[in-house]
């Protein structure tokens, strides 16, 4: 079995720490090589994600990768939070661009992903492994595949230390990313982000948002099932176990589950590919 990660958002009210809570005690017999935290929805939720990474880490005994973006934020009050995960224990960050956060109209200090790696490396080099973005099907704001690869190749240059994927549905989409990027020299570990399948609906919003594809066989055959959520479900736990016993194939190092805060489809994923 490869090793798995789970990605978590930050819970807001009380009733969405309780199902966070119920997830994440489902998900912890699986022994998750680490958890990620997002920094929430335009940034916007930055106690929120402080608090959920130190109750992951501290009360439920998990190595955490608090996400951390551009948000608008100074270098001082980035370098403030980055000690503040120092002091919690935390060894791993997942530095994106994000989203502006609601409100502001700057960027802040930093601009790009590969600003808060060199950020990082100037002012914690050597306790931190750093996560980074990549895009199968390149990022929706790329001019082209090959720009989008090549600023992929940067933050690798600049010290990241892992990939990790926007979801995909075409196995072929990450493996010829992986050749491309090898090509270009990037070496270090490529782990594709998994999205399992529970509602069509939510799923076809999210990859119009992020631009990734949902083949039309996919499609169709959901759209099929109408309001049956269970044969949804079904249907879908099929579809992604059997991508992810492609990636396996493929060679992929570990797998990256964005699990929504909920533990059901994830499992249902993980059962058929242990089956």
């Amino acid at each position: 079995m490869l090793p798995l990660s789970f990605e978590f958002f930050p819970p807001k009210t009380t009733e969405q720490r309780e199902t966070l809570e119920q997830t994440v005690q489902r998900l912890r017999p699986l022994r998750p090589e680490y958890v990620s935290c997002t920094f929430g929805a335009g940034g916007s939720t930055l106690s929120y994600t402080y608090d959920t990474v130190a109750g992951l880490q501290q009360a439920n005994g998990l190595e955490v990768a608090p996400h951390l973006s551009c948000m608008g934020g100074t270098r001082e009050e980035v370098r403030e939070l980055l000690q503040r995960y120092v002091d919690l224990g935390c060894r791993r960050i997942v530095a994106l661009r994000g989203d502006l956060p609601s409100g502001m109209a700057t960027t802040g200090e930093f601009r790009h992903a590969i600003d808060l790696v060199r950020f990082i490396r100037e002012e914690f080099d050597g306790h931190f492994h750093i996560h980074v973005a990549g895009y199968p099907e390149f990022h929706p704001q790329a001019r082209s595949a090959e720009s989008d690869l090549r600023h992929l190749a940067a933050k690798v240059a600049a010290g990241a230390d892992g990939v990790i994927t926007q979801y995909f549905f075409n196995p072929d989409a990450y493996a010829r990313f992986v050749d491309d990027a090898r090509r270009l020299g990037i070496a270090v570990p490529i782990v594709p982000g998994i999205m399992p399948i529970s509602q069509f609906s939510q799923l076809k919003r999210f990859s119009d948002t992020c631009g990734a594809e949902i083949p039309r066989w996919i499609e169709q055959r959901m759209l099929g099932h109408g309001d049956d959520v269970e044969a949804i479900r079904e249907f879908g736990a099929d579809v992604v176990g059997a991508l992810c016993r492609r990636l396996v194939e493929l060679g992929a190092p570990a797998l990256h589950f964005y699990t929504l805060n909920r533990a059901r489809a994830t499992l249902a994923v993980i059962e058929r590919l242990q089956g």
